[in-house]
């Protein structure tokens, strides 16, 4: 089967050539059908599964033959690189339509936001507190929306956005198709969609697991050994393309640091850092020119690049679900990918949980060379660091 079936306009099927789209995956299969019909969709797949061309494709089809000018598709996206990412898609598959697309987020120039709306784009991909800012200073109009989009909706309820999507909600009391993309399906959006679907058709793809192209190690090492560990990793195994998570933004900066001194080609991608440095380190991690990026979870879900060899979790993740998310970046599309995992003894009941998940036990890796017994180092007293001598002087000497 290939995407002739879908009988999409020539315009469509010009931007799916070019992207080198052949078969549809199953996500892509079960969804563009019921979307192109106009009906609400519960779309429950893990990223790499083609979720975004499951509903580009058909929102393009659907939006081709309709009037041009005005906010006619909105997607509400958790970060800005996944907005910035799913407005490229459109814009590449939709590049014969004459649709426009914009992206819209926080850290960015409002005024010139505000000049890219009044060019009337047919499509509009947001963040939720930017796009509030612009409803509530009446930059941008919904009153035409045929089609609302909340995509990675549990990241979306994970970073506390639910009270913003419902506000956005009550500017867009009209009726309209609405497409609710998820990973996992937690009580939080089962309630939301209650409330904002019509009738949707819920379809599920293998949502619960990573993807089977993955291969899965865990590598036992103390806290404090964990970036010495690292390193002889990355000395040792060929990797191409690397990407580390850490649990804090400060820990992602310092590792990135560490790494840069060894010489490797890194950089770091984390909330604090300015849009301009977070673009920056994306796009050098997708042309090459980055080799490892060192990432908080703000990367988990908002990367979407193929070429990722292996996924190494500095730190483990708070829960299965964040596990899934975070290998997901690589092993995608069918290609082989590796995820590493460096666990101490308080991990035991997240490696438990882990495994009942996956059904298997996982495999317990060690380093042949590495030094696993040196101690973490004194925080107290250092040798290096001798107390300054507190002089006394007896009066009347010099």
């Amino acid at each position: 089967m290939n995407f002739d079936t879908f009988n999409f306009h020539p315009s469509i099927m010009a931007g799916v050539r070019a992207l080198g789209y052949s078969t549809p995956t199953p996500i892509q299969l079960q969804a563009i059908p019921p979307i192109m019909q106009g009906r609400d969709v519960i779309g429950l797949a893990q990223t790499g599964t083609g979720k975004t061309a499951a509903f580009v494709l058909p929102v393009l089809e659907r939006l081709r033959s309709g009037p041009r000018g005005g906010v006619r598709c909105l997607v509400i996206s958790p970060t800005r690189e996944l907005a910035e990412q799913t407005c490229e898609v459109f814009h590449s598959l939709g590049s014969r339509t004459g649709l426009r697309s914009i992206a819209i987020y926080g850290g960015t120039s409002m005024p010139e936001q505000n000049r890219s709306l009044r060019g009337n784009p047919e499509i509009v991909v947001a963040c939720p507190g930017r796009l509030l800012d612009h409803l509530w200073k009446g930059t941008i109009n919904l009153s035409g929306l045929v089609t609302l989009i909340i995509d990675e909706a549990d990241r979306m309820f994970d970073m506390g956005f639910l009270p913003d999507i419902r506000n956005i909600l009550a500017c867009v009391m009209h009726r309209r198709q609405t497409l609710l993309f998820s990973a996992t399906m937690p009580d939080d959006i089962r309630r939301l969609v209650k409330e904002i679907l019509h009738d949707p058709i819920t379809i599920q793809i293998g949502h619960t697991l990573p993807p089977a192209t993955v291969s899965h190690a865990l590598y036992p090492v103390g806290q404090h050994l964990k970036t010495a560990l690292l390193k002889e990793i990355l000395r040792k195994i060929k990797m191409d393309s690397v990407l580390i998570f850490t649990r804090t933004k400060h820990r992602a900066e310092r590792v990135a640091e560490q790494l840069v001194r060894e010489g490797h080609r890194v950089s770091s991608l984390q909330g604090d850092l300015p849009q301009s440095r977070r673009q920056a380190a994306i796009e050098g991690f997708r042309n090459g020119s980055i080799k490892i990026l060192v990432a908080t979870d703000i990367a988990s879900r908002g990367i979407d690049i193929l070429r990722i060899s292996h996924v190494i979790n500095y730190d483990m993740p708070g829960s299965t679900d964040d596990y899934i998310h975070r290998i997901g970046r690589t092993g995608r599309v069918e290609k082989n990918g590796d995820a590493l995992t460096f666990v101490t003894k308080e991990d035991a009941g997240k490696i438990n949980d882990l495994e009942r998940i996956l059904k298997k036990p996982l495999e317990r890796l060690t380093l042949e060379g590495f030094d696993y017994k040196k101690p973490a180092p004194d925080r107290g007293f250092s040798l290096s660091r001798q107390p300054r001598r507190r002089v006394i002087r007896k009066r009347g000497s010099f």
